[in-house]
């Protein structure tokens, strides 16, 4: 096993004000989107393996623009959808 790899996940509600608050932690010049080297950066510091990959993927399929990640409104479409999900039920 590499050092710093734990084989277990564990799982954690996240709520909408922390992943407000880490993504803007992640956003280094304040402009509301993410660049794809600002999200490298930021799921670095989670340690997260692959981050450079992930970040390109996350851009490629939610930046359409070419702009960054508005994450504010992806986090608001993530928020209707899980409602209308529960109103499903």
């Amino acid at each position: 096993m590499r050092k710093g790899w734990c084989g277990r996940c564990v799982e954690v509600p996240w709520y909408e004000n922390q992943m407000k608050g880490v993504f803007r932690s992640f956003d280094t010049n304040g402009d509301g989107k993410l660049s794809r080297k600002e999200l490298k950066v930021g799921l670095k510091s989670f340690g997260i393996r692959f981050a450079g990959f992930r970040a390109w993927r996350a851009v490629r399929h939610s930046d359409a623009n070419g702009d960054g990640i508005h994450f504010l409104s992806l986090l608001d479409q993530e928020k209707a959808f899980v409602d209308f999900k529960a109103e499903e039920s």
